[in-house]
């Protein structure tokens, strides 16, 4: 069974009124970064997903999570 890491980035981005730009700009990443990670493609690292939670203002358990 292979475990996938889900996440609520998008969601949780748009409701606090944050392109993908701007979330990138906050963070240090490009919009690509922010892109592939909201779409599941990539992989944050534990430095990047704490930096999104902070920028956000969220535990990162409430943005980051493992599926099945």
């Amino acid at each position: 069974m292979a475990e996938r890491l889900g996440n609520r980035l998008h969601e949780l981005r748009t409701e606090r009124g944050l392109t993908q730009a701007g979330l990138a700009e906050m963070v240090e990443v490009s919009r690509k970064t922010i892109n592939t990670v909201e779409n599941g493609i990539f992989v944050p690292s534990t430095l990047l997903a704490l930096k999104i939670a902070r920028a956000l203002g969220l535990p990162v358990e409430e943005i980051f999570s493992l599926e099945d």
